[in-house]
C-alpha cells in the first residue's frame, strides 16, 4: 500500500477499508508500504502501522520510458494507462494533437488527469511497483518531440531500439503533416493497423522488455 511517508506511515481511509473489509487483513498481518517514489519497507497492519523492517531504496531503471499518446474515447485511455503502469512505464503523457477527437481542457482535463493518476496508483499497488508513473498533459506534440530520444509510431517505420525510449502514439485519425518534423525517427510496432491504445501498450511492452533484458534488440 502507498503512504506519504514510510518513516511515519499513515494509511488513507480508503486503503484501510480495502485492507480490512475487502482483503480481510487482520491486525498484526504483514503488509508492505511504499511511498511511490522508490522507498518501501515491511510493516504490520493495525490501528497504527507497526514498522517491521528497514527502508529499502530502489533506483529507477535506466533509461526512463515515456509513452505519449493521444486520448481516445470511452475508457480506452484509462485501460492503456492502467496497463502501461503494470508494465513499469515511467511517464505517461496525454498528447494534444490536431486530429484528437477527445479534448482535455480546463476543468474537464483536470478531472480526467486526476482519475488517471488514481488509476496509476491502484495499478502500481496491484503490480507491486515501487514507482508510480508520472501522468501529465495535455501537451503538444512539438514539446515532446523536442526531448531527446523521441520516436513516433508508424507502420512503415524502422525497428524499435532502446535508444528511443520516448514513443509518440498518435490519434486514430493519424498525424497532421505539420505536427512532426523529419528529424523524429519513425518506428514500426508491426504490420497491422493498431488502435491507439493498443499501439501505446505495444510500445510499452516492447520498450520495457528491451530494458529488462527479456528480449534482445535487433542489432544483437
Amino acid at each position: 500500500m502507498f503512504v506519504d511517508d514510510v518513516e511515519a506511515p499513515v494509511l488513507a481511509d480508503d486503503d484501510r477499508h480495502h485492507l480490512a473489509r475487502v482483503r480481510r487483513i487482520r491486525n498484526g498481518d504483514a503488509i508492505t508500504i511504499c511511498d511511490g517514489a522508490g522507498l518501501w519497507r515491511r510493516a504490520r497492519f493495525g490501528d497504527d502501522i507497526d514498522i517491521d523492517g528497514e527502508v529499502v531504496a530502489v533506483a529507477r531503471t535506466e533509461p526512463l520510458i515515456t509513452i505519449a499518446m493521444a486520448a481516445v474515447k470511452t475508457d480506452r485511455t484509462s485501460f492503456a494507462v492502467q496497463k502501461l503502469t503494470e508494465l513499469g512505464v515511467d511517464r505517461i503523457l496525454i498528447l494534444h494533437t490536431a486530429r484528437s477527437v477527445v479534448r482535455w481542457e480546463g476543468v474537464k482535463g483536470e478531472r480526467a488527469l486526476t482519475r488517471l493518476r488514481a488509476i496509476t496508483r491502484s495499478a502500481a499497488e496491484q503490480s507491486r511497483q515501487v514507482w508510480i508513473p508520472e501522468v501529465a498533459g495535455p501537451i503538444s506534440v512539438a514539446d515532446v518531440a523536442a526531448e531527446p530520444g523521441v520516436a513516433v509510431a508508424e507502420r512503415d517505420g524502422s525497428v524499435l531500439k532502446l535508444s528511443t525510449p520516448t514513443m509518440l502514439v498518435g490519434p486514430e485519425g493519424g498525424w497532421e503533416s505539420a505536427e512532426l518534423n523529419n528529424s523524429v525517427p519513425r518506428i514500426s510496432l508491426g504490420p497491422a493497423v493498431l488502435r491507439a491504445e493498443t499501439a501505446a501498450i505495444t510500445a510499452g511492452v516492447l520498450l520495457t522488455a528491451l530494458r529488462s533484458g527479456l528480449v534482445r534488440g535487433h542489432a544483437e
